[in-house]
């Protein structure tokens, strides 16, 4: 609408000229070389302005003519422009697709049509990935991270390719020189990943200055992180620098305070120190929140003098703190053996053997050497040697699937930072996670003067005939009915040539021929299979019982 407004107005603004040029009338003369022009002031600006639509069209062909090259060039450049982002379009939705053909058909032509086009070089590298083409994709990375405004993804292309192939070196290479260019996550992930597990510790805890510095993990991440690679420093430098050990540990304790071997290792060197009270209080404020075995050992060897005795009140003294505790019940009961205090063991244990409760490998354990230190009877030790075979299995340290005895700050699988937690494991069919470390552990501290083989070797032996009983029972009873003997056969010579190697004595009495044996049959049983009688427990406390051969104790 506003256009034919002005367009109006321009209309009329020529009109009103025209007409006022009209009723103006008058002449215009023109003297130039001898010539004398003379016209009216209408013709002569209708002949100026059809002068200058003249020029102005010879002027746009002069333009044309001297242009034409040039915009040749410009309109191919512009066709190729058109056609190399249609194929780069087209190569990103084929790799989205999963169509490897067209991705690196698409990826030549975007190359073809656009040499110098970043997207073009990363569209080449994609499919090659995609098709499986490693070197292709180096080799489209390495021209990326030559440009610099894609070298920082040149880097991380390079970096992938690298961990793909198993190349540390050149992982953590590229890795430092993207995250010089700029931090982010991945490449901050893999320098810390790769100092962690190559135990560089402190190099590694630089990396996660810098990383927190930068925010690429949130608070609570870092400052654990921080936490476990203090403690693993602590650990190193324990024999050779207690007095930086010590403060480490107490630095990661301020950053976790649930970190157990951080409080571990402070509480003895503290103890090395000579301040037994200063490590004794760090367990003893420790110990209500978490309850663990290693806190209770390092707690009972603070003063390695100590008497079986003394260890046993130290124990009392930290059950007390948690009183209902499994592993409160666990330590008095174990220093309270040590002691041969077998009823204050009993007491302790009485919660956790009790008939509605479900013991751990370790409890029975610990049953069975007291029912041989304090009475040597042979057959509750079985028992209960027995029964820790299919008990549940005791919390452990476990990081990626793998049970260890000791803490460690990387996964020994993964690398992973941070990754063993103490935990049950998973009760599975067959062999479970961290019952070897438990069955050693409980090797070690065996205090009964009776050897442990001696105990074992009935139990096994008794597992073994309970199984061939259940085998033999577990088949259906059998009645036996023999059939009438018909009377001796005349003895039929054999057809079978005889070897020269083997006596005639030793030939069989009945030759065969075409498969069938000649001559009269033998006698036959025939046998009729009963139902199971209702009364078979069937064959699930046997395996039950062979389970004590798993334990690998022989």
């Amino acid at each position: 609408m506003l256009r034919i407004l002005i367009f109006l107005a321009l209309l009329a603004g020529a009109a009103f000229g025209i007409a006022w040029i009209i009723d103006r009338p008058g002449d215009i003369v023109l003297t130039w070389q001898g010539y004398r022009v003379e016209t009216s002031v209408g013709i002569a600006l209708a002949i100026m302005l059809l002068g200058a639509m003249v020029l102005t069209v010879i002027w746009g062909i002069f333009r044309f003519v001297f242009r034409a090259p040039g915009a040749i060039g410009r309109r191919a450049a512009a066709r190729r422009l058109d056609k190399g982002r249609a194929a780069l379009s087209r190569g990103l939705i084929a790799i989205g697709a999963g169509d490897a053909w067209l991705a690196r058909k698409s990826a030549a032509d975007a190359g073809r049509y656009l040499p110098d086009e970043p997207l073009a070089l990363l569209l080449a590298a994609q499919a090659a990935q995609l098709s499986g083409d490693r070197a292709a994709a180096a080799a489209a990375f390495e021209k990326l991270s030559q440009k610099p405004e894609t070298q920082l993804l040149g880097f991380r292309g390079l970096h992938v390719e690298a961990q793909r192939r198993g190349d540390e070196e050149a992982t953590l290479y590229y890795a430092h020189e993207a995250h010089k260019i700029e931090p982010l996550p991945c490449s901050a992930k893999a320098v810390l990943d790769y100092r962690a597990a190559h135990a560089q510790w402190e190099g590694a805890l630089a990396a996660l200055e810098s990383h927190i510095a930068a925010k690429l993990v949130d608070k609570a991440t870092g400052e654990r992180q921080r936490a476990v690679l203090e403690t693993a420093i602590a650990l190193d430098k324990a024999d050779r620098a207690p007095d930086e050990a010590l403060r480490l540990a107490r630095q990661a304790l301020g950053r976790a305070a649930d970190l157990v071997p951080a409080t571990v290792l402070a509480a003895r060197l503290l103890s090395r120190k000579g301040d037994m009270r200063k490590a004794a209080k760090l367990i003893e404020s420790t110990w209500p929140r978490q309850r663990h075995p290693e806190l209770a050992e390092a707690y009972l060897d603070l003063r390695p003098g100590d008497s079986n005795a003394d260890r046993l009140a130290k124990a009392q003294a930290l059950a007390r703190l948690a009183p209902h505790d499994l592993e409160s019940h666990m330590i008095v009961a174990r220093a309270a053996l040590a002691a041969r205090d077998y009823e204050t063991v009993r007491k302790a244990m009485a919660p956790l053997v009790a008939e509605d409760e479900r013991p751990t490998m370790r409890m029975c354990l610990v049953m069975a050497e007291l029912e041989d230190a304090e009475f040597g009877d042979q057959g509750k030790v079985r028992a209960w040697l027995a029964r820790s075979a299919r008990a549940p299995r005791d919390p452990v340290w476990i990081a990626d699937g793998v049970a260890s005895k000791q803490w460690a700050p990387v996964s020994p699988v993964t690398g992973r930072l941070n990754a063993f937690v103490w935990q049950r494991p998973v009760e599975r069919l067959g062999a479970d996670i961290g019952a070897d470390i438990e069955v050693a552990e409980w090797i070690k501290n065996w205090t009964s003067p009776t050897p442990l083989v001696e105990l074992l070797e009935p139990v096994v032996e008794e597992a073994m005939a309970v199984e061939a009983h259940a085998e033999k029972e577990a088949a259906p009873p059998l009645t036996e009915i023999e059939a009438t003997p018909a009377p001796a056969p005349e003895p039929v010579e054999p057809t079978a040539i005889q070897s020269e190697a083997e006596p005639l004595s030793q030939m069989p009495q009945q030759a065969s021929f075409a498969g069938r044996p000649c001559g009269p049959r033998p006698v036959q049983k025939v046998v009729f299979p009963m139902a199971i009688p209702p009364d078979d427990p069937g064959p699930e406390e046997t395996a039950d019982k062979t389970d004590i051969r798993r334990l690998g104790l022989l």
